[in-house]
């Protein structure tokens, strides 16, 4: 690689075993293990000074003893020298001066929980707790002048409903009134529903002081961003417009500091978010989707308009593509950004006029999350065999750059002397002749004339998109002498609107016969044992997974995480309001599609033992969806298990025990059904 760290390492490397024969370097080299998962490292969201000179870095660790992951601030000079621990902190923002940084840490003393900071970076480098507040914070902004920052908070917004309750006997202990619940935008935690708080925007001294806040209503707000005067500042925001109505697509509104005056910039049918001035303050620049049709995928754009709301246009037209992290270039001719293609994610520029380019290219993850004012960028790079780091690069003026500098190797101490199993890239044609891309992970020391389990993966969403970036778990996988297939079938993102609405009003549907044609294709090469398939996938992976066991009888064993499984009971239980809308007609009026794409209906064919993975917070599939599946298949005699995580949402992963276990349960629960079990085949 062209990192100049990693290219220094590999070059010790290589000179150490450069007199030693192939056979030997083989046997000198050893295999990722799960338990190194406790040293893994992850790095996040760069941030350069204003001068150009440093860069401050997150570096998430796992807090062993706790069982949970924790964030500190690291600093350096632009070339990766002087790199030193700066405080324990996340969501780090540097003033506009260069003087101070603002971040979000554990406050001192009451109440508890997370604070905003604020750190002098001189050489004192004096700490100060600025707020007190009873929820946390985030989304900081500084102001032009920094003497201001801007954040977004949780505010109470319980719901009342008075009634002539009889007074409570002295001494006597009644039970606690019942949450009351009047929209839709409910959590659920299994317990009750709750809608209590909504998300506004606050500003206060960063010398300290008490937090003003500059929103009131029924309202859910974005992060603001300053005008360059700084009396002015502009965010997207759902508004809640009765009891009886969900939220309303965001809009964007400007609300002034002083005065508490907001004004409504945006009417627009679709959602509109992430607003960021210019930095002279002429223009606004922010995403904005089209809803004409709630059923539909559609791509958000990047549009500029003036800053008074007027001028509207989009700047993006030509690219049909995920885009998110708006940039603005210094002089202030147009934004940065990064778009997600094909399964991998590079840097682009838009000028004011509309003219799209590419700035880097490659097959990798790159994440770009600031540009200084002397050309220079920052962000996280990763590739299949490349955990994510720190890199910086110039920005050309034309064409594009794939050369990097990698100034961090923060997983260099567990990779060492692992031999990593390598990824490759795969287009097959699908049943009616639509052209899919996945990718096959292959065990270390991967032998073609042998016959290895072949792991299919199923991504989640099912808008999304799996890309090249490394993957600790696939990596443990292909260590436990596992063939991986993972996969962007139809309805993925990073493919164009119209590949992404092949699934619209039909899912599940097409995409399981993309995913099948994938695992022809793989059992095509001849070194897949067709007696051992498995698969496995969470959320809309899940949904898949138990689609497939209900259609096909190929796969030796199934493990679905967190699914759906009947959609009718499921748009009464999650967290999303709007998820009817997946289909033509509500099911009130026609519940035919919801029965035909939902995976119960199909129990009767399934004979894969089937093990089902789901946290007990889960919001978004709740436990309920499993505990169908699971009910079904046991009163039919198909093996199966309910796995309840404890301490997880949606997913099985947030906590890294519970990241372990999903790990190895998923894997013991294939090889107990397998007739060759991969994690003794890759001993031999």
């Amino acid at each position: 690689m062209r990192y100049h760290v990693r290219a220094t390492l590999c070059a010790l490397v290589l000179t150490a075993f450069a007199a030693v024969p192939a056979l030997a370097q083989n046997h000198a080299q050893s295999k990722l293990s799960i338990e190194q998962y406790l040293d893994w490292r992850d790095v996040q969201t760069p941030q350069l000074s204003p001068d150009g000179s440093q860069l401050i870095y997150g570096l998430r660790e796992i807090d062993k003893m706790n069982d949970k992951w924790e964030t500190s601030l690291w600093i350096m000079n632009i070339d990766g020298s002087h790199k030193r621990e700066l405080v324990q902190g996340a969501d780090v923002r540097w003033s506009p001066d260069g003087k101070r940084i603002a971040y979000v840490a554990k406050g001192k003393g009451e109440p508890a929980g997370s604070q905003i900071w604020v750190r002098w970076m001189d050489a004192e480098g004096a700490a100060s707790q600025v707020t007190h507040v009873t929820e946390t914070p985030a989304a900081l902004e500084w102001s032009p002048d920094s003497k201001t920052l801007a954040f977004t908070m949780n505010v109470p917004n319980k719901q009342e409903w008075r009634i002539p309750m009889p007074a409570t006997p002295k001494g006597a202990k009644w039970i606690e009134p019942p949450k009351i619940v009047s929209k839709l935008d409910f959590r659920s935690d299994r317990i009750g529903f709750t809608d209590e708080a909504v998300r506004h925007i606050f500003v206060i001294a960063a010398d300290g002081g008490t937090p003003r806040q500059v929103t009131n209503g029924d309202w859910n707000h974005g992060g603001a961003s300053f005008s360059a005067d700084g009396k002015t500042v502009v965010f997207s925001s759902n508004r809640i417009e009765d009891a009886e109505h969900a939220f309303r697509e965001s809009e964007i509104y400007s609300a002034n500091i002083e005065t508490g005056v907001i004004t409504q910039l945006t009417h627009h049918a679709g959602p509109d978010n992430a607003p960021a001035y210019s930095p002279d303050g002429k223009y606004i620049a922010y995403m904005s989707g089209d809803s004409v049709d709630h059923s539909a995928w559609s791509e958000s754009k990047i549009t500029i308009m003036n800053a008074d709301g007027s001028g509207r246009r989009v700047i993006t037209s030509s690219l049909d593509r995920p885009m998110a992290g708006i940039i603005w270039a210094s002089d202030n001719s147009g934004v940065y950004f990064n778009v997600e293609s094909e399964g991998s994610k590079n840097l682009h520029f838009a000028s004011l006029s509309g003219q799209v380019r590419a700035v880097t290219s490659g097959k990798q993850v790159l994440t770009v999350t600031d540009v200084g004012r002397n050309g220079v960028a920052v962000g996280v790079r990763s590739t299949p065999t490349e955990p994510n780091d720190v890199v910086t690069f110039s920005v050309p003026k034309t064409g594009t750059t794939s050369t990097f500098a990698q100034v961090t190797a923060v997983n260099h101490d567990v990779l060492a002397g692992k031999e990593i199993g390598q990824t490759e890239e795969i287009w097959y044609t699908s049943k009616d002749g639509l052209k899919i891309q996945g990718w096959i992970v292959k065990p270390p020391g991967f032998d073609p004339s042998k016959k290895y389990p072949l792991m299919l993966d199923i991504h989640g969403g099912p808008q999304s998109m799996y890309n090249v970036a490394f993957s600790f778990a696939r990596q443990d996988n292909a260590a436990a002498g596992y063939v991986q297939l993972y996969t962007n079938p139809r309805g993925s993102t990073g493919y164009g609107v119209k590949f992404t609405n092949e699934i619209k009003n039909a899912y599940p549907g097409k995409d399981y016969d993309d995913l099948m044609a994938g695992v022809d294709t793989v059992i095509g090469r001849g070194y897949v044992d067709t007696k051992n398939l498995f698969v496995h996938g969470c959320s809309g992976g899940g949904v898949l997974t138990a689609w497939t066991v209900g259609h096909t009888n190929r796969f030796t064993a199934a493990a679905s995480l967190c699914p759906v499984i009947d959609w009718i009971s499921f748009v009464g239980e999650t967290d999303g309001s709007g998820w009817y809308r997946n289909f033509e007609k509500p099911f009130w009026e026609d519940p035919s599609e919801y029965l035909r794409r939902s995976p119960i209906m199909y129990v009767g064919n399934v004979k894969t033992p089937t093990m089902l993975m789901t946290g007990i917070l889960d919001l978004r599939t709740p436990m309920p969806q499993s505990e169908e599946f699971y009910r079904a298949l046991k009163l039919r005699g198909v093996p199966t298990a309910l796995l309840r995580f404890n301490n997880e949402f949606h997913g099985t992963s947030s906590t890294p025990s519970n990241f372990m276990r999903t790990q190895l349960y998923i894997r013991s629960w294939f090889d107990k059904y397998s007739s060759k079990p991969a994690t003794k085949a890759a001993l031999q």
